[in-house]
C-alpha cells in the first residue's frame, strides 16, 4: 500500500481520505509575487505608468507589468519619460531602447466615484497602433482591470488568450483553523468561501467557473460538497459510508467523478453533479483515486497502487479497461492534464524529494520542472502556459507558478499562513468589469 508520505503534514495531504476511512468574507492575507528564473524568446515591452496613477489606491502599472512577467513571455523596458494613450511613440526611438511594445494610458476619477482607466497597445515593430480600450470601474475593482489589460495586452502580442484575470483556489491553514480562498490568479483581490476548524481538501473548479467541489471534514469524515462561489450557498454531494473524496468535473459540467470507499477499498465512481446514485468505475486490489478527466472527457485519469505502487493510469469515462500511463520511477500521483490534452503534470519521487513533472502525451518523457522536494497538487492554467502547485519553503507551505520549461517561477509571499491544495481555474467566469 502507498502509505508512506500520506499524512496530514505531509505533501500528499488529500491520501488522508483514504487512510481515514460559509458565507463569502474578505480575505485578509495580502501577497506579493516573488519572481526567480530566466525564460528564452520574451517580448521586450514597456508598461508605462499610467497618467493619473498616483491618485489612485491601486498601482495599475505594476500588476500589468508583474502579471506579464510572471507568465514567462515578456520581459519589462523601462520608459524614461511620461505616457499615455494620447502619446505620440516614434517606432525608432523605442526600438533603439530594445522595445517591441509600448502600453501606456491614464486613470481619471469620475464625478460618481468610479474611474475611468484607458490604455494603448503599440507595436513598434511593425510601427502600429494594436489597441486602444477604456473602462469605467469601481475602485474595488481596480485591480481586475488591471488583470484585463494585461490580458489584452497579452493576446494582442501572443495571439493567445491571458490567464491574469482567471482565478485560483486553495486552503490556507492557520493554527488550528483552515480557509478555502478564492483570489486572483496572481493572489490578490480574494474572498474566503469556506472557514472550518477541521482540514479542507481537494477544491476543484466546475467548468464554468461559478462553482467549486471540494472535500471538508467539518463532520469528523470526509465528504464533499459543491459550493456556488458568488453567493456562498453549498450542499452535501458524497457522504457515504466509509470516506468521499478527491472530486473532479467532466468538462461539460454534468458529471462529478469521486473516490469512495463504500464498498470497501477507495474507487473511482461517477455521479451527477446534483448528487445521486454513483456509477462505480473501477474495480481493482488496491486503492484507485485522484480522478481527472481528461479535456474531451472521454477518459478519466487516476492513481492507483494496484500493480504494487502509485502509478497513473487511465479509463474510459464510460467504463472500460483500465491502461498504465506512467512508467517512470516507482511514485507517480496526482495527475493534471493540459487544457489541449496534450501534456500531463504530475507529483514523481526522485529519491526522498517529490518534485512536479511534465510529459507529453502519449507517452512522453517525464520532464521535471522543480528543484524543490516537497511538491503537491499541479494544476494547469487554462491556457496551458503555466503550472500552479504547492511546495515547502523556508518551513511555510506556499504557493508556487512555473513555465512549462521550468525556467521562469512565481512564488506567491503571504504574512506567514501555510497554502495548500491550489486549483486554477477557468476562462470563463462572471466578474464585475
Amino acid at each position: 500500500m502507498f502509505t508512506d508520505k500520506y499524512h496530514a503534514n505531509g505533501p500528499r495531504r488529500r491520501f488522508i481520505t483514504l487512510l481515514a476511512g460559509g458565507a463569502c468574507l474578505p480575505a485578509s492575507a495580502q501577497f506579493r509575487v516573488e519572481i526567480s528564473g530566466v525564460g528564452a524568446r520574451q517580448i521586450p515591452v514597456v508598461i508605462a505608468t499610467l497618467r493619473g496613477e498616483d491618485r489612485v489606491p491601486v498601482s495599475v502599472s505594476s500588476v500589468v507589468r508583474a502579471d506579464l512577467q510572471r507568465s514567462g513571455l515578456f520581459t519589462p523596458v523601462d520608459a524614461p519619460q511620461p505616457l499615455d494613450e494620447r502619446s505620440s511613440i516614434v517606432s525608432a526611438e523605442w526600438r533603439g531602447r530594445g522595445a517591441d511594445a509600448v502600453v501606456a494610458g491614464s486613470i481619471t476619477r469620475l464625478a460618481d466615484g468610479r474611474y475611468d482607466v484607458r490604455f494603448k497597445l503599440w507595436d513598434v515593430v511593425k510601427g502600429e497602433e494594436l489597441l486602444g480600450r477604456s473602462r469605467v470601474v469601481l475602485e474595488a475593482d481596480l485591480r481586475l482591470v488591471a488583470h484585463r489589460i494585461a490580458d489584452d495586452v497579452h493576446e494582442a502580442l501572443t495571439g493567445e488568450k491571458g490567464v491574469y484575470s482567471t482565478r485560483i483556489a486553495y486552503v490556507v491553514k492557520s493554527g488550528r483553523r483552515y480557509t478555502l480562498n478564492v483570489t486572483d490568479a496572481d493572489g490578490e483581490g480574494g474572498q474566503i468561501a469556506l472557514n472550518s476548524n477541521e482540514p479542507i481538501i481537494s477544491p476543484a473548479w466546475s467548468p464554468d467557473g461559478r462553482s467549486l467541489a471540494y472535500v471538508s471534514f467539518e463532520t469528523q469524515k470526509a465528504v464533499v460538497w459543491v459550493q456556488d462561489v458568488a453567493s456562498g450557498q453549498r450542499r452535501v454531494i458524497a457522504d457515504f459510508r466509509g470516506s468521499n473524496s478527491a472530486p473532479a468535473w467532466s468538462p461539460d459540467g454534468s458529471t462529478l467523478a469521486v473516490a469512495l470507499a463504500r464498498e470497501g477499498l477507495t474507487q473511482l465512481f461517477v455521479m451527477p453533479r446534483g448528487g445521486g446514485t454513483p456509477r462505480r468505475l473501477t474495480s481493482s486490489p488496491g486503492i484507485d483515486t485522484e480522478p481527472a478527466f481528461s479535456p474531451d472527457g472521454k477518459q478519466i485519469y487516476f492513481v492507483s497502487d494496484r500493480g504494487g505502487g502509485p502509478q497513473i493510469y487511465r479509463v474510459p469515462a464510460a467504463g472500460g479497461g483500465v491502461e498504465r500511463v506512467s512508467f517512470g520511477g516507482s511514485y507517480n500521483i496526482s495527475p493534471a492534464l493540459s487544457p489541449d490534452g496534450r501534456a500531463l503534470a504530475f507529483v514523481t519521487r526522485q529519491g526522498g524529494a517529490y518534485r512536479v513533472a511534465v510529459q507529453e502525451l502519449p507517452g512522453g518523457t517525464p520532464q521535471i520542472l522543480t528543484d524543490t522536494s516537497d511538491d503537491e497538487s499541479p494544476s494547469f492554467a487554462p491556457n496551458g502556459r503555466l503550472l500552479l502547485y504547492a511546495t515547502r519553503q523556508g518551513g511555510r507551505d506556499v504557493l508556487m507558478t512555473s513555465t512549462l520549461d521550468g525556467k521562469i517561477k512565481t512564488r506567491l509571499l503571504t504574512s506567514g499562513a501555510d497554502m495548500r491544495e491550489p486549483a486554477w481555474g477557468p476562462f470563463n467566469r462572471e466578474r464585475s468589469s
